[in-house]
């Protein structure tokens, strides 16, 4: 007998469409965060743009991201999930729409920040739905599905919008996203069913006292712990990843892409892979396992120096193996953590916590990693050091939570 039970019980087909919903979404929202930084060389000499227009563009999503995750989770358990999604989901496209329409700085920047605002609340309200809809027992399937969505952006997304930037420019991506999405919202509106049980539970007058009594219940502390620290070691380590590939590695730019296309593809096929076995071997010793590779690995990358392409692939392939088998487990595992009532709000604000965390570890690391005269990359082994101190922290505090969570059976 595993540690959830002998057997995984399998989905209805409504929960199937659930879960492939969730992903899509995932998706979308990811894709446009990520399409801002390759797209940045057309985009800065089409609106005569200066490199620090382009990264105030940039970080206005994500603290404008980050803001919203915050002022909205007061409201985030009040209304019907999936009207909630709605709402934001729609202010999203229309951003994006924006986005593709923008014709000046000026412009760029409202939309970035329009954007940022909505899609800042669509992942903690995906996460809210899966927790609301799925059995602790099966929430690990379910977020290895949902956390594709990044390796699919890589492999599917990314490619495909530089293609359509190249023959028809950088307002096309967003564009075609834009009608994606708008789709999307259609299916949303016809075909999901009202996410309510949560209203059920009475809840505090105000807003803010939703909020506070979410952000003062010492359950939740180590979980937003956990949550920054396991973001910060991330975002150290990727901004510089394509630099050090290049420049310390060997690897020649125009074999970039075959890494991140083999890296995503083995995270798309790893990922439910992990998620099945969170729930059948438990979150937490998946959740370990996955911590103890990521160390190992991210010590290796962090020392490699002039080696062939198909070495880069498999160390990366493993690396992300790794780093999503800490991610999978702990979702899957922090979505029991706040009372039904409370999800919606405690997902806003680790949301914002991912944001903020993230904007902090870029900017440590790049305090840390210095470019050499010859172009190569300094330093770059501490910020492994550091991704894998956060790790070890984040152990004991998954450790807390898994504590609390023990009679939920996790």
């Amino acid at each position: 007998m595993t540690p959830d039970g002998p057997t995984l019980s399998p989905f209805s087909r409504y929960q199937k469409f659930v879960v492939g919903l969730l992903a899509t979404l995932q998706f979308a929202v990811i894709i446009d965060f990520m399409l801002m930084a390759p797209l940045g060389a057309m985009i800065m000499p089409a609106l005569s743009m200066s490199a620090r227009q382009f990264g105030l563009v940039v970080s206005a999503y994500a603290f404008s991201a980050g803001l919203s995750g915050l002022l909205t989770a007061g409201f985030a358990d009040r209304f019907d999930r999936k009207k909630l999604l709605l709402f934001f989901y729609s202010g999203f496209v229309i951003g994006t729409l924006w986005c593709g329409l923008a014709a000046s700085f000026e412009t760029l920047l409202l939309a970035r920040v329009v954007t940022g605002i909505f899609a800042g609340v669509i992942g903690s309200i995906v996460l809210a739905i899966a927790a609301d809809l799925f059995a602790p027992q099966s929430r690990g399937r379910v977020m290895g599905v949902i956390q594709t969505a990044f390796a699919a952006s890589q492999v599917l997304g990314l490619p495909t919008g530089l293609y359509l930037a190249n023959h028809w420019g950088w307002h096309a991506p967003f564009l075609l996203l834009a009608a994606m999405g708008a789709a999307g919202g259609l299916v949303i509106l016809l075909v999901m069913r009202p996410v309510v049980d949560h209203l059920a539970v009475r809840q505090e007058r105000s807003a803010f006292a939703h909020l506070f009594h979410t952000l003062t219940t010492r359950r939740h502390w180590s979980a937003f712990a956990a949550t920054a620290l396991l973001t910060t070691g991330g975002y150290m380590l990727m901004p510089f990843g394509s630099a050090f590939t290049v420049n310390n590695l060997g690897i020649h730019v125009t074999q970039l892409p075959f890494v991140y296309l083999f890296t995503g593809l083995c995270t798309i096929v790893t990922g439910p892979l992990i998620g099945r076995a969170s729930d059948t071997f438990g979150k937490l010793p998946v959740f370990y396992a996955g911590s103890a590779v990521t160390i190992i690995m991210v010590t290796i990358y962090t020392h490699l120096s002039n080696v062939s392409l198909p070495w880069v692939i498999a160390v990366n392939a493993l690396l992300f193996a790794g780093i999503f088998s800490r991610l999978i487990p702990f979702q899957a595992m922090v979505a029991g953590v706040p009372e039904p009532s409370h999800r919606g709000a405690f997902n806003a604000v680790s949301s914002s916590i991912q944001q903020l965390s993230g904007g902090f570890a870029s900017l440590l690391a790049g305090h840390i990693v210095l470019i050499g005269a010859d172009g190569r990359l300094q330093h770059f082994d501490i910020v492994g050091y550091l991704l894998a101190a956060t790790t070890l922290v984040a152990g004991w505090l998954v450790w807390r939570v898994h504590r609390d969570l023990v009679p939920q059976r996790f």
